[in-house]
């Protein structure tokens, strides 16, 4: 059953919640918060309410505890689910003036993992694997430029630059425009592609002309080249992503342009490939060196 389906299942079962919605929707697309991020918080508080019957400002402390302790006993490792509601309930209790729901909702530790990356072999193995010039030409973008999953969905045949070699991402995460570089083998590649598949609007249609690429289809095609790659890593396409940051650095570029280029906000979320990117650190030497280095 898909997010929309489940959600208005429930305000259907539960008058009252479609309101909450509303208002949940509201304040996170102002906060400048994704409508998929949206989605998967009250999809999980969709079933909640669908197994109460009830909005979930009418449950107890002890309903509401019961109710977590069942979904962690089902959840699978990496708890996403969980998550969701966790965190979507603390909102709407926070927004509702709900302190003791608030207060009896756990605390979700930030996990200490590090995202798994390919190799540079791999991901030539990777992007040469499948049948179709699109598909490999779709998987050569998300690497060369960094792309996320919706980042490339929207991702339009005007945004790519050929002359200055740029990719222009609009309104990305945190509502950001950025410009990526990219390299001259993709912008040869997309030419070509251009010339022969012809799409309309999209850089990567759907299945329709004019209407973009879905996250089902680009995980579909990942799917299918890893598999025929023979790539036995635990993988997603945002593993193409952070294997973008992890070679960037291994390659000498500096983390801030390495940041900017990933549109992160912040430094501390970029810096966790400095974990990853296996660097050759500098020997150390006096700044005198410098001052009077000989020319």
């Amino acid at each position: 059953m898909s997010r929309k389906t489940i959600q208005l299942e429930a305000c259907n079962e539960v008058p009252e919640f479609a309101d909450i919605c509303k208002r949940f929707t509201h304040r996170f697309i102002l906060e400048g918060k994704s409508r998929s991020c949206v989605l998967n918080y009250l999809r999980q508080i969709s079933k909640l309410v669908l197994h109460y019957k009830k909005s979930p400002l009418d449950l107890s402390v002890d309903e509401l505890e019961e109710y977590l302790y069942l979904i962690r006993e089902k959840e699978s490792p990496s708890l996403s689910s969980f998550k969701h509601l966790v965190y979507g309930l603390r909102h709407i209790y926070v927004m509702f003036k709900r302190e003791e729901l608030d207060l009896s909702l756990p605390e979700i530790e930030k996990p200490n993992t590090l995202p798994v990356v390919l190799s540079t072999c791999e991901v030539k193995t990777l992007i040469a694997s499948p049948k179709y010039l699109k598909h490999r030409l779709l998987l050569a973008t998300i690497y060369d430029g960094g792309l996320r999953i919706s980042e490339l969905c929207q991702l339009k045949i005007s945004d790519v630059d050929f002359d200055r070699g740029m990719l222009h991402i609009r309104q990305s995460k945190h509502k950001k425009d950025r410009y990526v570089p990219v390299s001259d083998h993709l912008l040869r590649g997309l030419g070509a592609y251009l010339e022969v598949s012809s799409p309309k609007e999209f850089l990567f249609n759907g299945k329709q002309r004019g209407t973009p690429i879905s996250r089902a289809g680009i995980r579909h095609i990942m799917r299918k080249a890893v598999s025929r790659a023979g790539i036995l890593k635990k993988v997603c396409v945002h593993t193409l992503r952070h294997s973008y940051a992890t070679h960037l650095l291994e390659s000498g570029l500096d983390i801030i342009t390495v940041k900017n280029q990933l549109g992160h906000v912040k430094i501390e979320t970029t810096m966790m490939y400095l974990h990853i990117a296996q660097i050759n650190p500098c020997k150390g030497y006096g700044p005198l060196s410098i001052l009077y280095k000989k020319s």
